[in-house]
C-alpha cells in the first residue's frame, strides 16, 4: 500500500491510497468464503463452492465489491498510522480507480484533531455573581416543605383554585362519544392545568354533585384537532390544610427540634447550592475563555455527526412520551431550521471544549485508573437502571466504552483547569474550591448520620 496525505484545513485531511491487487488477495479469498457459505449450488456442499462457480452465479463484480469494502477500512487505518494522524469521526471514501486485476485507488477525507496551543491556565481569571441569600428564598423552601405535609379535608362548598376535586369526565363530538374520552373518579387540583384546557375554569364554582359542560380541542385520537363537548361532574371537594410553622412541624418534617434550627439548615443548604452554581458558572466562563484564547476550530464532520446524534436523541425522547417533533415545534413556536441551528451551535461549542480538554489531558499526561473508570461505569449504570456488568458489556458491544473512558479523562483535565484558574465574585471576594469541598463533605457526613 502507498499513501499520501493532503491537508485541506486545520481540521481535515485527504488521504490518497493505492492498494496493489496482490494485497487484496486475502480480502478476495474471504469474500469468496463468505459468499460461498451463503449460496446453495446443486452438486456442491455449502461453503465448498468453487470460485469459478460463484463468479457464474453471483458475478465476479459482486465478489470484488465485497473484498474492496473489507479492504478499505484496513488500509485507511494503516495510512492513519503511517502518517501519525489523530482522526475524528467517520471518513468519507471515494473510489477513484479500480479494475479487476489492477490496483485499488481511493481517497478518504477525514476530520483530524487540530494543533492547539494552550494558554497558561494561571492567567485565566473569571468573575461570578456574588453569593447572596434572600430571606424570601429560605421561606420559599420552607413553604415547599410545608406543602409536602399538607392534608386534604372534605368541604361542603364550591370548588376554588387550589382545591382538590374528584371528578367524572365524558367527551363527545357531534353527540358521539369519543373513544377513550370518559373517566371516573379522577383526582385533580383545580388551577393546575394538568388535564384538559378549559377544565379548571369550568370547575371553579362547582360543588359536590354538580355538573357542567365545556368545550375543548382534542389533541390526539380519531378526533384530533376537533372541538369536543366535555361533561364534568364533581364528586367531592377537598381543601388543602397546611400545618402550623412551629416546633412541632420541625420535629415532624425534619431531625430538628425547633423551627429556627430547621430554617438555619435550609439556609445552609441554599448556600451550598448557590456555591455550586458559582462553580458551574466559573467552569463555563473559564472554558469559554480557554477555547477563545486557544482559537480552537470545530471539525465540520464531527459537528455534523454530533448534531445528527442530538437530534435523533431528541426525537427518540419525544416518541417515548408519545409526542412528535412536529408537536414539539408547534409547542415551542419554532421551525425545524431554528432547532437545527440551536443544535449546531451547542454541538460546535461541545466539540471545541472536547478538543481543548483532550489537548490539555495529553499535555499533562492525564491517566485514568481502573477504579476511576469502574466508578464511572457504576454511576452511569445506576442512572440507566442496569447492573454495572450488563451496562459495561453493552458499551463494549456498541463500541462506546472508549467514549466513556474519554469522558472520564476530560473530566480529570477539567478538574485541573478549575484548580488553577482564579475565581472572584462581583464584590471582589475570592471564591475558593476548597471551602466548597469542605462544605460538601460536611453536608455528606451530616446527611449520612441522619
Amino acid at each position: 500500500m502507498k499513501s499520501t496525505v493532503e491537508t485541506l484545513s486545520p481540521t481535515r485531511v485527504r488521504l490518497a491510497i493505492e492498494v496493489p491487487f496482490v494485497e487484496l488477495e486475502p480480502s478476495l479469498k474471504k469474500a469468496y468464503r463468505e459468499i460461498g457459505s451463503q449460496v446453495q449450488v446443486p452438486g456442491f456442499r455449502r461453503g465448498k463452492v468453487p470460485a469459478a462457480v460463484i463468479d457464474q452465479r453471483v458475478g465476479r463484480g459482486t465478489v470484488l465489491n465485497e473484498a474492496v469494502q473489507e479492504a478499505i477500512p484496513q488500509n485507511i487505518l494503516a495510512a492513519v498510522r503511517e502518517h501519525d494522524l489523530k482522526t475524528l469521526g467517520r471518513p468519507e471514501v471515494e473510489i477513484t480507480e479500480f479494475n479487476d486485476g489492477d490496483s485499488l485507488n481511493f481517497t478518504a477525507e477525514v476530520d483530524v484533531r487540530p494543533e492547539i496551543t494552550l494558554p497558561e491556565l494561571d492567567s485565566i481569571e473569571v468573575t461570578v455573581d456574588e453569593l447572596k441569600i434572600d430571606d424570601s428564598e429560605i421561606e420559599e423552601q420552607v413553604k415547599n416543605l410545608r406543602e409536602r405535609f399538607a392534608t386534604l379535608k372534605t368541604v361542603e362548598r364550591a370548588a376554588a383554585e387550589g382545591d382538590y376535586v374528584q371528578i367524572d369526565l365524558n367527551a363527545t363530538v357531534d353527540g358521539e362519544d369519543v373513544p377513550g374520552g370518559s373517566a371516573t373518579n379522577i383526582s385533580h387540583e383545580v388551577g393546575s392545568k394538568q388535564l384538559l384546557p378549559g377544565l379548571d375554569e369550568a370547575l371553579v364554582g362547582l360543588a359536590a354533585g354538580e355538573s357542567t359542560t365545556f368545550t375543548t380541542q382534542l389533541v390526539g385520537g380519531d378526533f384530533a384537532g376537533r372541538d369536543a363537548e366535555v361533561a364534568v361532574t364533581v364528586r367531592t371537594v377537598k381543601e388543602k390544610e397546611l400545618p402550623e410553622l412551629d416546633d412541632d412541624f420541625a420535629q415532624m418534617a425534619s431531625e430538628f427540634d425547633t423551627i429556627e434550627e430547621l430554617r438555619a439548615d435550609v439556609r445552609e443548604r441554599v448556600t451550598r447550592g448557590k456555591r455550586v452554581e458559582q462553580i458551574y458558572a466559573a467552569r463555563d466562563k473559564a472554558l469559554e475563555q480557554l477555547v477563545e484564547a486557544a482559537g480552537v476550530p470545530a471539525p465540520e464532520g464531527v459537528v455534523r455527526e454530533e448534531v445528527e446524534g442530538r437530534k435523533q436523541a431528541m426525537i427518540d425522547q419525544l416518541e417515548r412520551i408519545g409526542a412528535s417533533l412536529e408537536e414539539y415545534l408547534a409547542a415551542e413556536e419554532k421551525t425545524e431550521e431554528q432547532i437545527d441551528a440551536e443544535l449546531n451551535e451547542a454541538a460546535t461549542d461541545g466539540v471545541k471544549i472536547q478538543l481543548l480538554l483532550d489537548t490539555l489531558a495529553d499535555a499533562e499526561e492525564v491517566q485514568v485508573s481502573d477504579d476511576e473508570f469502574g466508578h464511572e461505569i457504576v454511576h452511569r449504570a445506576q442512572r440507566a437502571g442496569m447492573p454495572p456488568q450488563q451496562y459495561y458489556d453493552q458499551l463494549v458491544r456498541s463500541g462506546s466504552a472508549a467514549a466513556v473512558f474519554g469522558d472520564v479523562r476530560r473530566g480529570k483535565a477539567l478538574a485541573s483547569v478549575m484548580e488553577r484558574i482564579k475565581i472572584k465574585d462581583t464584590a471582589g471576594n475570592e471564591v475558593s474550591l476548597d471551602a466548597i469541598r469542605a462544605e460538601g463533605e460536611e453536608a455528606h457526613d451530616h446527611d449520612h448520620e441522619h
